[in-house]
């Protein structure tokens, strides 16, 4: 540790990065010398895929994060070849994902929340969760379950920009391409950190109208999102809602188990907003999704 932050690097060195990558088709093939790399969508992002390795008449399957049946955005995960050996991911291997109508379920939450004065704020993963919400908003919108005079704000620069991505290539996704496209209607970005903390004071304040923000990071461990914990978190009115997985010791995991005071930005902050959890939001495949994606495969290892 030192007493100032750094980065481990900037901007110029992460694009140098991009100079590395080799673009492939989906479900494509690449040869490294004598090893056979293959990749198949495995439904859980954008380009998320599983890796299949063969070697010398060996083979090794690596699941990478597979996602779920029935997910809000992303098709079903598609089954790779055989292997001798499977390594396979384990987030949600030892529960089920309870069935929970998310759409039901965020309506009610921004109905009791908006009737008493609040706001609400929801912390979100930049890609794949951002999209994901703001598809169940513009579905209510048009359902009349959340009016149209109601301000969506998002706050997060890596969440517009995959956005943008994610209406750009529409068609790996599961739902219509105009309602890819919709994903942005009348949705308010914010641009810069001097933009997010006035726009969190008013909420704060009550100079805006009550609002829906949508800000990263998802388990609150940084960025943007912490301006708007500091501002609403200490007022009764306003809902916390985390629509993703929390992993253990996380600022976001303490608050969904019931802390009363997190300590933010070198200080205590009282936590008296409504706090939740929306895990049917989850992009995981959960235990019996994982052995699915097992009994899917053309053989066992």
């Amino acid at each position: 540790r030192h007493d100032k932050a750094l980065p481990l690097y900037g901007v110029r060195e992460a694009e140098a990065t991009m100079k590395a990558f080799q673009p492939l088709p989906r479900d494509g093939k690449l040869q490294l010398g004598d090893t056979e790399v293959r990749f198949t969508p495995a439904g859980h992002l954008l380009g998320a895929s599983s890796i299949h390795l063969r070697h010398g008449g060996r083979s090794l399957l690596f699941s990478g994060d597979i996602g779920r049946v029935g997910d809000l955005l992303m098709p079903v995960p598609q089954v790779p070849p055989a292997a001798d050996v499977v390594m396979i991911e384990s987030t949600y291997g030892n529960r089920l994902h309870p069935a929970e109508d998310v759409q039901a379920r965020l309506a009610q939450i921004l109905r009791t929340t908006f009737k008493r004065g609040g706001s609400v704020l929801l912390p979100s993963f930049a890609v794949g969760r951002a999209q994901a919400l703001l598809l169940v908003l513009q579905r209510l919108r048009r359902a009349g379950e959340l009016p149209l005079d109601v301000p969506i704000w998002l706050d997060s620069p890596m969440a517009e920009r995959a956005t943008e991505l994610t209406v750009k290539h529409a068609k790996l996704l599961r739902i219509p391409a105009d309602e890819a496209r919709s994903l942005t209607d009348r949705v308010h970005y914010v641009t810069q950190q001097p933009q997010s903390l006035k726009l969190a004071a008013s909420l704060a304040q009550r100079r805006a109208r009550p609002a829906i923000v949508i800000s990263a990071s998802g388990m609150a461990t940084g960025g943007r999102v912490l301006n708007y914990i500091e501002a609403l978190a200490p007022q009764p009115q306003h809902h916390i809602a985390f629509p993703g997985f929390q992993a253990g010791g996380t600022r976001g995991a303490r608050m969904v188990a019931g802390e009363r005071e997190i300590k933010l930005r070198g200080r205590w902050v009282p936590v008296n907003a409504e706090v939740s959890h929306l895990d049917g939001f989850s992009g995981h495949a959960d235990a019996e999704g994982l052995l699915q994606w097992l009994r899917a495969l053309p053989r066992p290892p």
